[in-house]
């Protein structure tokens, strides 16, 4: 009997420690994601800047 307490037990702490985990890994490719996304959306500025003032001189 208690060696199923214990099997149990370490089940419990696996599976905290797998969505420990597996919330680590989606935390991590989120801040890629919106790394991505703040990129391209600094981009899009500076694109914006740069036909403005091309429009401008010409």
């Amino acid at each position: 009997m208690p060696i199923i307490l214990i099997l149990l037990l370490a089940l419990i702490i696996a599976q905290v420690g797998f969505w420990n985990t597996l919330g680590g890994i989606l935390g991590a490719i989120a801040m890629i994601v919106i790394l991505v996304v703040l990129a391209v959306a600094a981009l899009a500025v500076i694109g914006a800047l740069i036909a403005r003032r091309a429009r401008r001189q010409f």
